[in-house]
């Protein structure tokens, strides 16, 4: 009797051992390209993970084996990491002084964030504005919001739903560039263009 106790211990953990890792971690590039990396502690030990589809299979007892094969991981989960979300984007245009005119490089700038924000299936898009400290605050509330509006109007032009266009206005609240009162900082009167 105890050798067959012996015996099923033994196929369980022969078993067990050929089960292949209980855990695995792939570290997947970032949609922006910046480096990033990922550290997995087990019994004590670090293993990091800090090239793109590197991947750590992590067995019972907590040994840890890595391996890097981009072309098989893309082939078993390309179409699950096709279904993950965009990163979200913040773009940032600027405006004349004293106006919710954008400056000529903006102008030209929107063209390409116009195609960005087109390739996304529903982006949701806040679209805040902002001023320097030139003048009295109310009245860079209501310039940061007639801002915010412009772009607005832009996007929906551009075929972006209205209802998918959050707008704020921070007039000089939320400074780019910290100034004292009464300053003309070209930085500072922008709207920042938030998408998820």
């Amino acid at each position: 009797m105890a050798l067959l106790i012996w015996a099923v211990c033994l196929l369980a953990a022969v078993s067990q051992l050929q089960r292949g890792p209980t855990e695995q971690i792939t570290l997947l590039p970032n949609q922006d390209g910046k480096p990033s990396a990922v550290i997995i502690t087990t019994a004590g030990k670090d293993t990091v993970l800090d090239k793109p589809y590197q991947t750590a299979a992590v067995d019972s007892r907590g040994a840890v084996a890595t391996t890097s094969d981009s072309a098989e991981i893309k082939s078993r989960y390309g179409a699950l990491i096709d279904t993950l979300p965009q990163r979200a984007a913040v773009f940032i245009v600027y405006f004349v002084t004293d106006t919710d005119n954008l400056t000529p490089e903006s102008a030209a700038q929107l063209a390409q964030i116009k195609q960005q924000l087109a390739s996304r299936p529903a982006p949701e898009i806040i679209v805040i504005g902002h001023t320097d400290t030139v003048a009295k605050r109310e009245y860079n509330d209501a310039l940061s919001l007639r801002r915010a509006e412009t772009v607005k109007r832009i996007l929906v032009e551009a075929g972006i739903a209205a209802d998918q266009i959050a707008v704020q206005a921070r007039g000089e609240r939320e400074l780019l560039i910290q100034t004292a009162d009464g300053v003309d900082e070209p930085r500072n009167r922008r709207v920042e263009i938030r998408v998820r």
